[in-house]
């Protein structure tokens, strides 16, 4: 299963941020605003919770700050460090905590067909309105969690408890089982497909 290696605290230095992370190839769709308030489409090629390589129109300068939203990431931002013919990479500026939930986030990427979720090229990934939302287990315990991935047949949610293999669960008003635990929670497969209304009317 893919991983992130993180550098130790005294090795953090922003110059060295591309060889303590590992890259992931993501091409994750988004739109960004360089320092003059210009805005764009852009897509992320690959990316660790150091830096991204983005494709994009923008032309900004080096060292220019840029503030981007990514599909299934959210917000990041960081300073351009490399240009080339189709686009520039930055070195992103955030908190260990910040690096620590986007390397979760990126090894959900990376992983995806190893974390148990059953989905395929036939129910796409969905972006819901409000990730925050609550798991209910069968004896009526509530847990707030937040959905990092959502497909018509199941989630990958962030959450402080682990409930066992096999455990129903209930997201939302979404029924179904637990079917894997990873690093930020616990991957769940829901007990029957669902329609993309039910996914988004439910947040």
């Amino acid at each position: 299963m893919y991983s992130f290696q993180q550098a130790s605290p005294a090795a953090r230095q922003p110059q060295s941020d591309q060889r303590n992370f590992q890259r992931v190839s993501v091409n994750l769709s988004g739109r960004l605003m360089t320092a003059n308030h210009d805005e764009y489409d852009c897509t992320v090629l690959d990316m660790s919770p150091g830096d991204a390589n983005f494709i994009c129109a923008a032309r900004p300068r080096m060292g220019e700050r840029i503030i981007a939203y990514i599909d299934h990431l959210g917000r990041i931002e960081g300073n351009v460090a490399l240009l080339n013919d189709i686009g520039f990479a930055i070195q992103l500026t955030a908190t260990d905590r910040k690096r620590e939930k986007l390397a979760a986030q990126l090894t959900w990427i990376a992983n995806k067909h190893e974390l148990g979720l059953p989905e395929d090229r036939r129910h796409d990934r969905l972006t819901p309105r409000n990730t925050r939302t609550e798991l209910t287990l069968d004896d009526g315990r509530r847990y707030p969690c937040r959905i990092i991935d959502l497909s018509l047949s199941g989630a990958a949610i962030d959450i402080e408890v682990r409930p066992a293999l096999g455990t129903p669960v209930q997201l939302g008003s979404m029924k179904g089982r637990v079917v894997r635990h990873f690093q930020e929670g616990v991957a769940i497969e829901f007990s029957s497909v669902q329609s993309k209304e039910a996914l988004t009317s439910f947040l």
